[in-house]
């Protein structure tokens, strides 16, 4: 599965508890907040001033690694 801009952040920790360490390294530490339950990433990152192909860049990135380990 390919991590997308438009994906909601909660769906995205959920099935990838990998990526709360992205989320974190970008400035969004805050996953449990009341907005990251109805944010999706492009808003989210777009609320803290953050790139978001970055973001999601490494997102996938992370994604991937994680799963070739498995």
């Amino acid at each position: 599965m390919t991590i997308t801009k438009k994906m909601s952040i909660m769906e995205v920790v959920q099935n990838h508890p990998e990526t709360v360490d992205i989320f974190r390294n970008y400035g969004m530490g805050c996953l449990g907040c009341a907005a990251a339950r109805f944010e999706n990433i492009e808003q989210g990152a777009a609320a803290h001033g953050i790139d978001i192909d970055a973001l999601v860049a490494d997102l996938n990135k992370t994604v991937a690694h994680h799963t070739k380990k498995d």
